[in-house]
């Protein structure tokens, strides 16, 4: 696999190439087998829903579903959207008193985005502090749930600093509180062992592009027993058990299948060696460069992931230093904007410390001689910016 010639790519967090071995099974959908899986009428039809259900049993697996728990989707966008706004609004529908729902600062912007879009719908958003290592505080979550909520929505992996959340400590002060739980999981799926029964979860969201599967196709978790019931965001005709209309893109769905079966054949390994990795980048760094300084704790984060700054240096700056690298501010859905990270202040930073993050992430096709490149480069980027005076906070 590779990028443009002299390119050193860092933003697996953001989205990871497509795995040959994925592409070459979506290729024949495209082209030979290209038959609408709803098509149940003929043989090329049901052939493309039989490989459509193939792929849908692998999702299931890697997220320990069962096969008729997921619902295909476009994304971990869409799946969150449905997951938060579906369930509330059937709730509201049948006359639920609760108006709480719950979610926490670091998350991704489409679930605080979901979360306060039902403010206009009288819902009453809560958006909970994390500790400085980006982690929830259980009291927290317990002291927030004391007033009768419709559902709460916590992240198991973040976006941007990699710091997984203890979801299975957390569910239980959820499910004592009669609240529906479910949890972002597209950066989890693939990097560290999901079960969806383990973690007690309602309903869940996962994105393909995330474990080296194509864009433009995700997956939900909705739970079955005991069975959490969904308004859907938009009509059609009917598609996915009439949560998610729309003609499914078989060739995509199909990737997303062969991506989940390779993920949990390869991920302890990887994961292993990706750690490695990371571990041997982060060491480089130290050696050449003063004042390095990583966000969140080195356990209990994505094996794969450093989110850090550098004394004196905007992150901005260092990116422009630094062309042949490919890496980021923060999650890539924010990086038109100049603010500093929202989930870094969430952490505790100010607002010249959180300029300085940047997201450094390695993968299936980064090589030790890449992590070596990458040290060099930006220490002297780091170098060449402190120079000429560049400065972010300590």
């Amino acid at each position: 696999m590779s990028v443009p010639s002299g390119l050193i790519y860092l933003d697996y967090q953001a989205t990871t190439p497509c795995d040959p071995r994925v592409v070459a099974e979506m290729m024949p959908w495209f082209t030979e087998s290209f038959a609408n899986p709803h098509s149940l009428d003929h043989a090329a039809g049901r052939a493309a829903h039989d490989a459509v259900e193939q792929a849908r049993a692998e999702v299931a697996a890697i997220l320990g579903a069962d096969v008729r728990e997921v619902v295909l989707t476009s994304g971990a966008t869409e799946a969150n959207n449905i997951a938060i706004k579906g369930a509330v609004r059937h709730l509201l529908d049948r006359g639920d008193p609760r108006r709480r729902v719950i979610t926490v600062a670091t998350e991704h912007k489409c679930v605080l985005e979901s979360v306060r879009d039902l403010a206009r719908e009288g819902c009453e958003p809560v958006i909970l502090p994390v500790r400085p290592d980006g982690t929830l505080d259980p009291d927290v979550l317990g002291e927030a749930l004391r007033v009768p909520t419709l559902l709460v929505s916590i992240m198991a992996a973040n976006n941007e600093t990699g710091v997984v959340q203890d979801i299975a400590a957390l569910a239980p002060l959820v499910r004592g509180a009669g609240a529906l739980l479910h949890s972002d999981l597209a950066q989890a799926v693939g990097k560290v062992d999901v079960d969806v029964r383990a973690w007690d979860l309602d309903l869940a969201s996962v994105s393909g592009h995330k474990l080296y599967g194509p864009k433009g196709v995700g997956a939900l978790f909705v739970r079955r027993r005991p069975r959490v019931r969904l308004t859907p965001l938009f009509s059609g005709g009917g598609q996915e058990r009439g949560l998610r209309s729309g003609t499914l893109p078989a060739p995509l769905v199909i990737g997303f299948g062969a991506a989940c079966r390779i993920a949990r054949a390869e991920a302890p390994a990887e994961r292993a060696r990706v750690a490695g990795l990371r571990d041997r980048l982060l060491a480089a760094l130290r050696a050449g460069c003063d004042g390095v300084h990583v966000h969140g704790a080195m356990a209990g984060r994505l094996a794969g992931n450093l989110n850090l700054r550098f004394d004196a240096v905007r992150a901005l700056d260092l990116m422009a230093a630094a062309p042949q690298l490919c890496l980021s501010t923060g999650s890539a859905c924010s990086s038109a904007e100049v603010t500093p990270s929202y989930v870094l202040t969430a952490m505790g930073l100010d607002g010249d410390q959180a300029a300085g993050g940047l997201r450094l992430a390695v993968g299936r096709y980064t090589s030790p001689a890449d992590v070596d490149r990458a040290a060099a480069i930006l220490c002297q980027a780091v170098a060449r910016c402190r120079a000429q005076g560049s400065v972010s906070a300590p």
